[in-house]
């Protein structure tokens, strides 16, 4: 505190801190900023809302919650009395009432700390018994209540009984919950449940609030990898997600799958996807997500005005930058990625969810995937988790990272590393050396330029009319080789396989025989075999010996000897009707005649309305660039700039206030909630004019507790009880010192 004198409210401490420590609790409770707060005084009363506690509770480490709840319970209280019953070094428990200071959650200094008063609803317990009085009930405990009240006293959990509220005499109690509520080693905390009071808890437990130390946090268990190996295999991951990603596209850009009703993918389609680039199904869902999270897949129209997945504007600039800047592109958006991809596969009650569609949405899980990762920095470069028993221990160290994280988001932290190891981020189970400047914001583009293969622009032609590409191809190069040949296999080098169907499709693209020849001489580190050779000329001879045109369609070819075996092969199949000597026609469609003769054997190629030959490369399709999703992490520039406009605007807001006559009572509805809120906080009485239910003003003297959802809760002296009162029915405060 850079004042002498203690801060009176919560409104007070946050005049008194520097500016760079109120830039750190709007950064770190963002919510306290939207809109911008006039003055310190609104927003100490946006720091006791709820809501806005509730989400800076789940910030905390189990280190921090006991030492908040140790304060709840024994505070006001210096730091020297947290210290006796907090079961941690000092040390510990001073960087913890730091870190609760910081987050407003408790205020003072470190001679008298106060929780804020929605903090002590939310998480205190009832005092429960004198000390004198907890040896002699737990005396008269059979083993039934005492095991009963063990067990609570170990899981920190809530029982759940009948009736909790039901008074029980010791002579009456009749089971062992009766006999604990009559000794008051249990308390009710609500009409259904019953809860270990605080001292009974202290007794338990030696005088501490836990029975073990809670400043150490759970170690990892490790085992030894060299960091070379954990790198290749997270490059060679790295690798894989591009090249999926790319031939995933490059292919749905011609033959886009259509888009469902709902707006998702179908499952044939998904299998058809993981079936092209040799995946299981959860690595093709992962592909397609990450794709579309990053900007690269939409939905769109082809050219038959469906629905259908379509590669963006934005996959043409993705696919010409270098191989570590479009990994670095796509491992951004996985980590960003809000949707439950794992879940792709399985069923909501009767119905499959879908690749893609909506309703995956969960807004703490790029934060929680975030965390799982930033925990495995800690392991030193050399070593990953263990075996079997790593991932077990990483879950209990983010358990006592964020205690009051529900147990179900636990069981997703073996998913998330199992996604990052196939993006490339981990390898190995260690985290890569490229991933690692990921995690901490550095550019890990350079780290996995070197580590990636280098694109080659040549293949090994065999003589059984394969080529092998000993390496990742140039992209252009690459793109030429799959229009004449068919991918055989991938692994270590690709083989890729000439047919007579792969050789007419790069004639159907345009390709004339003698640029077919020009790049398979060019391309090849050996000679081209005669059979290719052979391969090449006889499509290119039996090529454009077929031409059709619409009748429905027609056939015209100058060998009149194929004419006439192909009537006599399929003239009833096709409907085919021979109108001269070199011409044939058919009711049969085009698109629908075409792949028929190519099936059997034909290589027509398609005329236009002015006898032309019509080049049949497929058109590709491309989909409208969606905009990025907000609080993604891309504007923490813009973020930080309004958080400074924002404590710019407190500080004016408290000059101006430090600048009017003192305050008389608060009578529009923004000064009586600053004043109920200032009220709550500092726990003084105000004076309030209430309208009842008949329109008539009463005068009360009340102690707020809390206020929030339109409600005022304040203990009323003139009933002696806890009252609720709406807060758009008191028309006046007054608070002690207050002018007319």
């Amino acid at each position: 505190m850079s004042s002498s004198a203690p801060p009176r409210t919560l409104a007070d401490q946050f005049r008194s801190w520097p500016d760079e420590r109120l830039v750190a609790l709007l950064e770190v409770r963002p919510d306290l900023a939207v809109p911008a707060p006039t003055d310190s005084a609104q927003l100490a009363s946006r720091a006791v809302v709820r809501v806005s506690v509730v989400r800076a509770l789940d910030l905390l480490d189990r280190l921090q919650l006991e030492t908040l709840l140790t304060v709840i319970q024994v505070g006001p209280a210096p730091s020297d009395v947290v210290h006796s019953f907090v079961n941690a070094a000092p040390e510990a428990v001073d960087a913890a009432l730091d870190r609760l200071s910081e987050l407003a959650l408790i205020w003072g200094d470190p001679e008298t700390w106060r929780p804020v008063t929605v903090v002590a609803e939310l998480l205190g317990l009832p005092p429960g018994p004198p000390a004198r009085e907890i040896d002699a009930a737990l005396a008269d405990l059979d083993d039934r209540a005492r095991t009963i009240l063990d067990h609570l006293d170990e899981t920190d959990a809530a029982g759940t009984v009948a009736n909790a509220t039901w008074p029980v005499r010791i002579t009456d109690a009749s089971t062992p919950t009766e006999v604990l509520l009559a000794h008051r080693l249990l308390v009710p905390r609500d009409e259904r449940h019953v809860v270990v009071p605080w001292s009974v808890r202290l007794r338990l437990r030696g005088g501490r609030s836990t029975r073990e130390r809670i400043d150490a946090v759970p170690g990892l268990a490790v085992g030894d990898r060299a960091q070379d190996l954990v790198d290749r295999g997270a490059a060679g991951a790295a690798y894989e997600l591009i090249r999926r990603t790319e031939m995933l596209l490059e292919t749905w850009a011609t033959r886009p799958p259509g888009g469902l009703r709902t707006g998702g993918l179908g499952v044939r389609d998904l299998r058809a996807a993981a079936e092209l680039i040799h995946a299981d199904l959860p690595t093709a869902a992962l592909i397609i997500e990450t794709a579309t999270a990053a900007g690269l897949l939409a939905l769109g129209m082809n050219d038959e005005l469906d629905s259908a997945w379509l590669p963006t504007d934005s996959y043409d600039v993705w696919a010409g930058r270098s191989g570590a800047e479009r990994w670095l592109t796509l491992a951004k958006a996985w980590q960003e990625n809000p949707r439950l991809v794992s879940a792709i596969g399985s069923r909501d009650g009767d119905k499959p969810i879908n690749a893609l569609s909506p309703g995956l949405e969960r807004t703490w899980l790029a934060a929680d995937r975030q965390t799982a990762l930033t925990a495995l920095l800690d392991l030193a470069p050399g070593q990953a988790l263990a075996a079997g028993t790593g991932i077990a221990s990483l879950v209990e160290r983010l358990r006592w990272r964020f205690p009051r994280r529900p147990a179900g988001r636990f069981e997703l932290v073996g998913p998330h590393l199992d996604e990052a190891a196939l993006v490339g981020i981990t390898g190995l189970s260690g985290v890569s050396s490229f991933g690692r400047a990921l995690l901490t914001g550095d550019d890990p583009v350079p780290v996995l330029d070197a580590l990636l293969p280098t694109p080659i622009d040549h293949v090994l032609i065999q003589a059984d009319l394969t080529a092998v590409a000993p390496g990742p191809l140039e992209q252009e190069f690459g793109r030429q080789l799959s229009l004449l040949a068919d991918v055989e296999s991938r692994g270590g080098a690709t083989v890729y396989r000439f047919t007579v169907d792969s050789v007419r499709r790069a004639f159907d693209s345009g390709w004339s025989v003698v640029e077919v020849k020009d790049f398979l001489a060019s391309s090849s580190r050996t000679p081209v075999p005669q059979a290719l050779d052979y391969l090449v000329d006889d499509v290119s001879r039996r090529f454009g010996t077929l031409r059709l045109g619409v009748a429905e369609s027609f056939l015209r070819s100058d060998d009149e000897t194929a004419l006439t075996e192909l009537m006599h092969l399929s003239a009833g199949a096709l409907r085919l009707r021979r109108i001269a000597p070199t011409v044939i026609v058919s009711d049969v469609p085009l698109q629908v005649l075409l792949p028929k003769l190519r099936e059997l054997g034909a290589a027509p190629v398609v005329e236009a309305a002015d006898g032309t030959v019509r080049v049949a490369k497929p058109e590709e399709f491309r989909a409208r660039t969606p905009r990025p999703r907000p609080g993604t992490g891309r504007d923490n520039a813009r973020l930080a700039a309004r958080t400074s406009a924002v404590v710019a605007a407190v500080r004016a807001g408290d000059r101006a206030a430090a600048s009017r006559p003192s305050r008389g009572p608060a009578r529009t509805p923004a000064d009586v909630m600053t004043a109920l809120r200032e009220a709550a906080a500092s726990g003084d009485e105000v004076w309030i004019s209430y309208l009842d239910n008949h329109g008539t003003s009463t005068e009360r003297i009340v102690r707020p507790r809390e206020v929030g959802g339109g409600q005022l809760t304040a203990y009323d002296e003139r009933s002696d009880e806890v009252r609720t009162f709406a807060v758009h029915r008191i028309n006046e405060v007054r608070t002690s010192g207050a002018d007319e």
